[in-house]
């Protein structure tokens, strides 16, 4: 069995991280020959990530990587693609490999045919507004990280769809440290282009400021502006080897969002990586969220800044409730957001089947 995985980004990149990357070594064990070959490389990401301009150069090779490697799809069993195999291009390539190849399986984790469909730009809405709808549908599978994503892949026509949640491996999630210090840690993790979200709550933080001792931790990618929260805030950059250590740090994980198509793509996985490490959470009742959290058990959904604010402070003042949610969270992560557990699922699906341990 040979497989051509095609990631958006590399390691660097959250989403190609979690849904390919974090899965090699056990398609390793599985004796599974694999080739990885992501769309973007990495000094675009970085610039990405900082906000600063990309090069159309670097942009072009990219492309070009990615129709060289095409030009070899004969040589794999199962090519597994992230999202779409060319952005902002119709669907030709996919078109091809589903009627010349052996098919191929196209996996989700956010709801990125609203890139298109929902485009500020006409042209782009009318050319290519259903364009991952055909991605889709020519798949001959499709695994989507929550019910939005793959009611989408259903309704778009896919041949099979199946439900794969983005999950942590939990050995490099340790519970929850105690620490010496007075102030409550509220805690945020995510990318630069999501920091607009801790903005949203802002006001709320601030009030609660005012009355308990808070420190607002955020683990970022980059070292860039925070929003002003009212309260002591530490940014800690990001680290692959050290994530569920930062996390580990907080008290209290949030995961703050609008109600928007976008955002109901998200599969939760801040939270299942707070829960990870058995903290308790606030998050907004949207999309995925809504089936992390179970509300009073192991956190809590906020609809307003008034929800905001009454429920991070009942956590604040109630560190017997926090410990309790938190080893709530982490037992429902132990049942049902783990590696293992959906690797096992992800063969099943696939019908894949190991052979002798080597990889390109």
């Amino acid at each position: 069995m040979r497989i051509l995985f095609l990631p958006k980004y590399p390691n660097l990149g959250a989403s190609s991280r979690m849904r390919t990357y974090q899965f090699l070594p056990r398609w390793n064990q599985a004796g599974v020959a694999y080739k990885v070959s992501p769309f973007f490389n990495e000094a675009y990401l970085k610039k990405f990530y900082s906000e600063e301009k990309r090069s159309i150069w670097n942009m072009m090779s990219c492309y070009v990587r990615r129709l060289r490697i095409l030009a070899a799809f004969w040589k794999y069993d199962l090519i597994w693609i992230e999202k779409e195999l060319f952005p902002f291009t119709p669907s030709y390539a996919e078109w091809i490999l589903a009627r010349l190849g052996k098919g191929y399986v196209v996996d989700y984790d956010d709801a990125v045919f609203h890139n298109y469909d929902k485009h500020r730009n006409p042209i782009i809405r009318y050319w290519m507004g259903d364009k991952i709808a055909w991605v889709m549908r020519n798949s001959k599978q499709v695994l989507a990280g929550n019910k939005y994503l793959a009611a989408y892949a259903m309704t778009s026509g896919a041949k099979n769809v199946s439900m794969l949640p983005t999950v942590v491996d939990l050995k490099g999630y340790p519970l929850k440290k105690i620490h010496s210090g007075s102030r409550v840690r509220i805690g945020w993790i995510g990318s630069p282009t999501t920091l607009k979200y801790v903005a949203s709550i802002s006001e709320s933080i601030r009030n609660l400021g005012k009355s308990y001792p808070i420190e607002f931790l955020i683990i970022n990618a980059a070292d860039t502006a925070v929003p002003d929260m009212g309260v002591p805030v530490r940014l800690i950059p990001w680290s692959e080897e050290k994530e569920g250590e930062m996390i580990a740090e907080m008290d209290i994980g949030i995961m703050p969002l609008p109600d928007d198509k976008w955002e109901r793509g998200k599969c939760a996985y801040k939270l299942i990586q707070y829960m990870a490490c058995g903290l308790p959470v606030v998050a907004s009742p949207v999309g995925m969220n809504k089936d992390v959290v179970r509300h009073g058990e192991n956190g809590f959904l906020a609809d307003s800044q008034s929800e905001w604010i009454f429920y991070l402070e009942i956590l604040i003042k109630d560190a017997a409730l926090r410990t309790q949610m938190g080893n709530a969270g982490r037992a429902l992560v132990e049942r049902e957001y783990t590696v293992e557990k959906n690797f096992r699922k992800m063969m099943g699906v696939l019908g894949v089947k190991g052979n002798r341990r080597m990889r390109e």
